[in-house]
């Protein structure tokens, strides 16, 4: 009896992200959990300036203290859009004396949080690609990275959401003193102050003035180019849940619920405090909610991640005001900060666990996409041949006018 064949996934990470650093931490995590008898762990990094590198060095995040790109080992690839090749192109500049290598992969597990990674430009590179690949499809991505439109898309399926307005950074440089008039009566003061896209509590600001309002902005304005300002909430916990799985088989996790020191919970709260990074972060699980709201917020949960056709693993963020029993959906993370496992060890499925069963959804997703014919075959460049360009436009506008007078 043959041994099984090691499936071999590149985790992909780092990226041109303000993000870029909490993108290193989770992608060791990954790497780490991975069974090495059942799989190669293939390190991708996308560096600052958007160079892409492979390498065993990669795999040591002591290494990062370092310039990691010019470490022995540590060589140039890019992740070829060509089906033919299924994954990496090693040394692709290669000169005379040298030769490019492919190094085939399996399964992509992208690791790259916020801005071209988990905004769904990595995932429409991989469906270029035809590989297989961890976490959300390319419109789930793009929708869930976007707040201004998670708020559009949800408003529409009657899931909460705390009221709001938004406006580009050409329109607050052109008129700031209008804006302001139209932020504060749309959704008055106190509130909070966030760029459309970024993720970590990066960029945003709580303003209780309007000098600080105005300070805000400008700060959210350096780090997206449009910008969302929401009514502060009084009296509210955020809980936050993780759901896994697709289309009709989603599941919730335990809830939590962060524990801030500051107005609301910052970068250096998520991140910086205690030692281990993320995982030390300071929270209770589960929240200290009654059973029913529980219940309701995993159901909310489950429902958004169905709404936005979501797959593989998200943690989705909710204010809630316990003894009113309010709850609004704040925002959704379709590449958690070390895919927050805390969440499921609740239950039983520690961090190998975890990222083998995001492996086999990212499988089950490819198989689903193979049912899919992307090869429609017309008689539609002969005609372009035969009659030319400007006669192939003249009968289709032709038939246009015959079905409408018919």
């Amino acid at each position: 009896m043959s041994a099984k064949r090691i499936t071999t996934v590149g985790v992909i990470f780092g990226g041109r992200s303000v993000e870029h650093d909490v993108s290193v931490v989770t992608a060791h995590q990954i790497m780490r959990a991975f069974d090495r008898e059942q799989y190669e762990v293939v390190p991708i990094y996308i560096s600052r300036d958007g160079r892409w590198f492979s390498g065993d060095p990669l795999l040591d995040l002591k290494n990062f203290s370092d310039e990691i790109v010019s470490l022995s080992g540590v060589r140039a690839v890019i992740l070829s859009p060509g089906i033919q090749h299924h994954g990496l192109i090693l040394n692709p500049l290669a000169g005379r004396f040298s030769k490019s290598e492919i190094k085939r992969i399996d399964v992509a597990f992208p690791a790259v949080h916020g801005t071209h990674g988990e905004d769904g430009t990595l995932q429409g590179l991989l469906e270029l690609a035809d590989i297989p690949y961890v976490g959300c499809r390319t419109l789930a991505s793009a929708v869930a990275n976007d707040k201004i439109m998670t708020k559009t898309v949800l408003r529409q399926h009657n899931i909460p959401v705390v009221d709001d307005f938004h406006f580009s950074r050409s329109e607050w440089l052109e008129n700031p003193d209008s804006l302001i008039e139209q932020i504060v009566r749309a959704v008055g003061l106190p509130l909070f102050v966030k760029p459309s896209t970024t993720g970590s509590s990066i960029g945003i600001g709580r303003a209780d003035n309007e000098a600080m309002l105005r300070a805000s902005i400008d700060i959210a304005a350096h780090f997206d180019r449009r910008i969302l300002v929401e009514a502060a909430i009084s009296g509210h916990v955020e809980i936050n849940c993780s759901v896994m799985g697709h289309g009709s088989q989603i599941q919730a996790s335990v809830l939590e619920q962060p524990i801030s020191w500051d107005e609301f919970l910052t970068y250096e709260e998520k991140y910086l405090r205690g030692s281990e990074g993320m995982k030390s972060a300071e929270r209770i699980i589960p929240a200290p909610i009654s059973a029913d709201l529980t219940a309701r917020i995993q159901q909310l949960a489950i429902d958004t991640f169905r709404i936005i056709d979501g797959c593989g693993i998200a943690r989705i963020d909710f204010l809630v005001q316990p003894d009113k029993g309010v709850v609004y959906l704040n925002e959704i993370n379709t590449m958690p900060g070390s895919l927050a496992f805390y969440l499921w060890q609740e239950t039983g499925i520690g961090m190998s666990e975890l990222v083998h069963r995001l492996v086999e959804l990212a499988r089950d997703a490819y198989a689903e996409k193979r049912r899919t014919s992307y090869d429609y075959r017309t008689d539609l460049i002969n005609l372009a041949q035969m009659r030319g360009l400007k006669g192939v436009k003249g009968a289709k506008s032709g038939a246009s006018a015959a079905r409408s007078t018919s």
